[in-house]
């Protein structure tokens, strides 16, 4: 494996000067007296003086409110529960609706099918009218409108007008089972429902009215279901569906009716956010209007590097949270590239031509894109003028070292590599970048600002340059402020993020993520998620370093390990997709065995290694392998909640292994 120590890009010196987080340091040593000199400064003035720095991003960010702040914070000893910016009243959506001009708002994709466009200006009448709508329908204060529904630009234009009206939104894309929907929205009990009546994915269409219906009838809560004509010509037919009303007439026909704001505390509850939900019902996370926007604010503007002239991207769908965190650009007033289907389809290359074509400056992706274009051995700066982007940022799932020198090697030599990592539970980063840092191959640039982050070893202290558990020791505003249904003492909210290091007496967030953070680089290196960490013979290793590995060899397309007990030790057993043209015969075991031998130890080997089906390695819809799943199989546990996979038919493969594998 590559020297993870290697340095591929350094920010330029008018980089620097027109960095975001750089006017940020100027207006923070000038306002809060200080002398921070760079990225390093920023981070550990950021975690030493929480209550500053968000006081600094709420003005320097210009967050709109009718009703100031009394303070930042009650009390950061109280954690969790404590209270941010009481006193303040605001509206997320208009905070991102403050624009109203004739830039794009949303440039729209749909796969090879359909494209479309609006602007700020016509995106305001839009909301509002829409909004007027809803009001009509009965949508109060705290009321949930939920979607089922793919990338389109009416996914945000419905947030924005539930939001605007105080509503709580929660979305689900509309590739989901039903099953996997009803698990999620059945338990907040929303009044409308948005969705659609198909979506296109390799040029196919997927109807999905009989998958609406079925939601529909299984939560009796939802008293109209709004629905988008998509794959239709004209108005699609909603006969089917109950309590349904095409879009085009439930939106109201007044063309220019004012938009007003209900003005909410800061921690008035915006997202119900859901956990993956493959080891059980998801988990319905409550996310504060104010700490959502200035905690996206914070990524956008200071990490992302994200400016008006911007044309942003990420590769996602509503049911991940890096579609909340995209649509937040719209408070910077980018332009926001929305695309939807099969970003690999009807060509590998397709998204460099969208790129170019669009003209994009950040695009967003997942490691598992980036890996597979490496396994094609594509080039895709040979083919594509891709002049504007200046910016990839990557997340889901961890990136080898290869796969950061592959963008700069086949992608383009200078731009800013984005790698971040977080989670859905705080709809923002843990670890991330500060760009006006160098890069490392293999590393995250640092702990994301304001996040007291630390990696702590088996007896809970603070360690670096070994493998441990990332931890993060203070609050932050976008945490959750509670579980949906939780009881009073947050039992279930403690329980997920609380309880892990209490026996030691300490209440901070463990997040599930196995990491190393560099002392001499500052940078953070993920291993996976420590609940599928292996333990061969009491040795902790991470699945991310056997991947980073394997998933270099041309042979392999992509790979799952697990642990299993087995005769009172854990085995490794490893699972292969081969590209086309191979097979999983005795030379290719060896040569996997050898090479992970060889880079990384001999405790890394895996005991048995097999060849899985096509799209036989499970996946979640935020693109992150599931071993958790596949190990339970193993060990004759049930999976109860198939429909949180993206491919849950992968699993039946395992469930054929179980009783060869005792």
């Amino acid at each position: 494996m590559s020297d993870v120590r290697k340095k591929l890009w350094e920010p330029s010196e008018k980089w620097i000067k027109n960095a975001e987080a750089t006017r940020f340091i100027e207006f923070v040593n000038k306002k809060y007296d200080q002398n921070l000199k760079g990225g390093k400064d920023l981070y550990k003035w950021s975690v030493e003086q929480i209550p500053d720095f968000w006081d600094a991003m709420w003005k320097f960010s210009g967050i709109i409110a009718s009703k100031p702040f009394n303070k930042v914070v009650e009390d950061l000893n109280v954690f969790p529960g404590t209270k941010w910016f009481p006193g303040a009243e605001l509206n997320f959506a208009e905070n991102l609706l403050k624009y109203k001009d004739d830039q794009l708002a949303f440039d729209f994709q749909g796969e090879t099918k359909v494209s479309k466009q609006i602007t700020y200006a016509e995106l305001n009448k839009t909301v509002a009218r829409l909004a007027k709508s809803l009001k009509e329908a009965g949508v109060n204060v705290g009321d949930r409108v939920v979607s089922f529904i793919p990338n389109l630009i009416e996914t945000p234009v419905a947030m924005l007008a539930a939001v605007a009206l105080g509503g709580t939104w929660a979305s689900c894309g509309g590739e989901l089972q039903p099953s996997a929907v009803i698990d999620r929205f059945s338990q907040i009990e929303p009044k409308i429902l948005f969705t659609v009546d198909g979506y296109f994915y390799r040029d196919k269409v997927f109807d999905i009215r009989e998958n609406v219906k079925a939601v529909v009838e299984a939560i009796p809560s939802i008293e109209k279901v709004i629905v988008v004509s998509y794959v239709t010509e004209g108005k699609c037919d909603v006969s089917s569906i109950p309590k349904a009303v095409n879009w085009e007439d439930f939106i109201s026909k007044d063309t220019d009716p004012p938009l007003e704001f209900e003005q909410l505390p800061f921690d008035h509850p915006l997202y119900v956010m859901f956990s993956s939900g493959t080891t059980g019902k998801p988990k319905c996370m409550v996310q504060s209007a104010g700490g959502v926007l200035i905690n996206h604010l914070k990524e956008l503007i200071l990490s992302t590097d994200c400016k008006r002239s911007d044309i942003i991207n990420y590769i996602t769908a509503p049911s991940w949270m890096m579609w909340n965190w995209l649509i937040s650009a719209l408070a910077v007033g980018a332009t926001i590239f929305l695309y939807d289907g099969n970003p690999l389809y009807p060509d590998p290359l397709r998204f460099f031509e969208l790129i170019e074509k669009h003209k994009i400056t950040i695009f967003g992706t997942s490691a598992a894109y980036i890996h597979y274009l490496m396994s094609l051995g594509v080039k895709p700066a040979e083919k594509y003028d891709l002049s504007t982007l200046r910016e990839i940022s990557q997340t889901a799932s961890t990136l080898s070292p290869e796969g950061f020198e592959y963008v700069y090697r086949e992608i383009k030599k200078d731009l800013f590599f984005n790698s971040i990592s977080g989670g859905t539970d705080i709809n923002g980063c843990f670890a991330g970048a500060i760009p006006i840092l160098p890069v490392y191959s293999g590393e995250l640039q640092g702990r994301a600002l304001a996040m007291k982050v630390e990696s702590y070893s088996e007896n809970a202290e603070p360690i670096e340059d070994e493998q441990a558990e990332l931890v993060c020791e203070a609050p932050a505003p976008s945490m959750p402020t509670h579980f949906w249904g939780d009881d009073d003492n947050m039992t279930k909210y403690k329980a997920a993020y609380f309880d892990y290091y209490k026996d030691v007496g300490k209440m901070i967030w463990r997040h599930g993520d196995y990491i190393v953070i560099h002392s001499d680089t500052g940078g953070i290196t993920f291993w996976g998620r420590s609940d599928a960490v292996l333990k061969p013979s009491g040795v902790r290793i991470g699945t991310a370093e056997i991947y980073n590995v394997v998933e270099q060899l041309p042979e392999i397309a992509d790979s799952l390990v697990i642990g299993q007990k087995f005769s009172g030790d854990i085995r490794i057993l490893m699972f292969v997709l081969v590209n086309e043209g191979y097979d999983l015969n005795d030379d290719l075991k060896v040569k996997i065995k050898q090479t992970l031998r060889k880079k990384t130890s001999p405790r890394h080997v895996p005991k048995l290694i097999f060849q899985a089906p096509p799209d036989g390695i499970p996946y979640t819809f935020s693109n992150k392998k599931v071993e958790i799943a596949v190990t339970k199989i193993i060990h004759g546990m049930e999976v109860t909640n198939r429909g949180a996979l993206r491919n849950p038919e992968s699993l039946d493969f395992y469930l054929e292994m179980k009783d060869k594998l005792q």
